[in-house]
């Protein structure tokens, strides 16, 4: 990953291949935003002029390269939007995360570049540091020969001396969190024929010796032994079978404690339910749940968070076979419950609810599961929201807000008690499918019945912005993007802090 500094000295003076500046929307144009004071002097107080006639504005998203002046020792200087100029100085933190993520990506190829971006605060540098190391972010693991600009090799956050207090720790902070983000992004690039539900469990347990986890896998024989009907039967079809892994991590003085869920459908054709043509092809992403969820267990431990988080992994692959579960089977789920399976394509929720049961045995304090889980929820909130949904109002919105201070984009939704008839069964406990309209609620309502009685229990169905299929933007890449780990993270640090409960 690109390495990442933090500096004290004057932009201007850095020997780098650039420095980036932010510009701001002015009333009369172009405004240099803080941090670029020594840049605009260097520029004898032409900066602004100069990008307003390359039709620079200050709108997110710009990226406007010029020729350092004499007397600077970087040879380009880059200015990227930062949005409205503010007149204090202090910018959106999720604006200067998208800027320097802009500038990582401008800057590919480049062996060093500084950050002479709005850092007043410790939470700026965070910022500006994580919007770097995620913007230079490059997945090349299966091309061969040459695979286009390799990232920016060396970022430095320009703090100037108001700025240093908390640097340093708020640097740390981010790359801990960049580099748990990008464990996610690789995990869901990697193709579904190298990324099993095997292998994953692997890569689980790897990650779990590194950083001092305890890591516990389930195979098919002991899933089968556990009755955990709900993950084997999705994993049925598969040559693949399926696994359930546990991830904990447990600090001496926690006095909460935390599960996550994640959804880890290694690659879903829909099974016998099969997907239509133009819908499998990226299925690959259908474990984003579950990668998030092992990448903020471990950031959690790498930042020493005060709270006893465990991870689940529900992996499986979904198949079609003559061994595929078929639609009219009935599935008897980890603890008793059944279920009759009248879409294949519905397998999420079969997975989830064999490891929601499973967690609540331990009784945490709450629960929190993330998947990919609806198609509905991207029709509802697009393709860069996540909707929440918890079990009590109070709860739903204190993760909402954890993900708004985390820096993703969230939105609260409804589990309205109406749509439970929908999933009644005529020969199981409940069906795996409810009323058409409103799917993203509806596996919402079905989660829900697997909760424990007395324990707190969110929902996050990262659908939507888990894989970006279009073009980069910010310091959001193509492919995976790493969506819920910042939000994850949070909410460990929240519990511990004791504002979450």
């Amino acid at each position: 990953m690109t390495a990442l500094s933090v500096s004290t000295s004057a932009a201007a003076s850095l020997r780098v291949d650039a420095v980036v500046v932010g510009v701001a929307k002015g009333d009369k144009g172009p405004v240099p935003a803080s941090g670029a004071e020594t840049v605009a002097e260097a520029f004898d107080g032409r900066l602004a002029e100069i990008l307003g006639a390359l039709g620079a504005t200050g709108a997110e998203g710009e990226a406007v390269k010029v020729p350092a002046p004499a007397g600077m020792k970087a040879s380009v200087v880059l200015a990227v939007g930062v949005g409205e100029a503010a007149e204090d100085g202090t910018y959106d933190l999720e604006a200067l995360r998208r800027a320097a993520g802009v500038a990582a990506r401008t800057l590919a190829g480049s062996g060093k570049a500084a950050l002479a971006l709005p850092t007043g605060t410790p939470e700026a540098v965070e910022a500006v540091a994580l919007g770097g190391l995620l913007g230079a972010y490059s997945f090349t693991e299966y091309r061969t020969g040459d695979s286009g600009k390799a990232p920016v090799g060396e970022l430095i956050v320009v703090t100037g001396r108001k700025g240093q207090k908390g640097a340093k720790a708020a640097a740390e902070r981010a790359t801990v969190l960049a580099e748990e983000m990008n464990r996610t992004r690789d995990l869901v690039n990697t193709p579904p024929n190298d990324l099993t539900p095997k292998a994953f469990a692997a890569i689980a347990q790897a990650a779990g010796k590194e950083h001092g986890l305890k890591v516990e896998v389930l195979d098919e024989k002991a899933l089968a032994k556990g009755s955990y009907g709900g993950i084997l039967g999705v994993g049925r079809g598969s040559a693949n079978p399926p696994r359930l892994v546990k991830v904990a991590y447990t600090h001496p003085k926690a006095r909460a404690s935390l599960a996550f869920i994640g959804k880890g459908i290694t690659y879903d054709s829909g099974g016998i339910s099969l997907k239509p043509a133009g819908h499998n092809e990226t299925m690959k992403c259908d474990m984003s749940g579950a990668a998030a969820v092992l990448s903020a267990v471990v950031a959690a431990a790498r930042l020493g968070v005060e709270v006893n988080v465990t991870g689940w992994l529900a992996l499986a692959e979904n198949m079609p076979s003559g061994g595929a579960t078929r639609p009219g089977d009935v599935l008897r789920m980890y603890g008793g419950k059944t279920v009759e399976v009248l879409n294949t394509d519905a397998e999420g929720r079969l997975v989830l609810a064999d490891a929601i049961v499973r967690a609540g045995e331990e009784q945490p304090d709450a629960i929190v599961d993330v998947a990919t889980l609806t198609g509905a929820m991207v029709m509802a909130l697009g393709t860069r929201v996540f909707g929440i949904m918890a079990g009590e109002d109070g709860f739903r919105d204190r993760v909402f807000d954890a993900a708004g201070r985390a820096g993703e984009q969230a939105w609260p939704m409804p589990l309205p008690a109406d749509l439970r008839k929908g999933l009644d069964s005529s020969v199981a406990d409940l069906a795996n499918m409810g009323e058409r309209m409103g799917g993203g609620l509806v596996a919402g309502v079905f989660l829900k019945e697997f909760v424990a009685e007395g324990i707190a229990w969110a929902h996050l169905d990262i659908a939507g912005p888990a894989f970006q299929e279009g073009a980069p933007y910010g310091y959001t890449p193509k492919g995976g993007t790493g969506s819920a780990v910042r939000t994850l993270v949070q909410l460990a640090e929240d519990a511990a802090a004791g504002t979450l409960l």
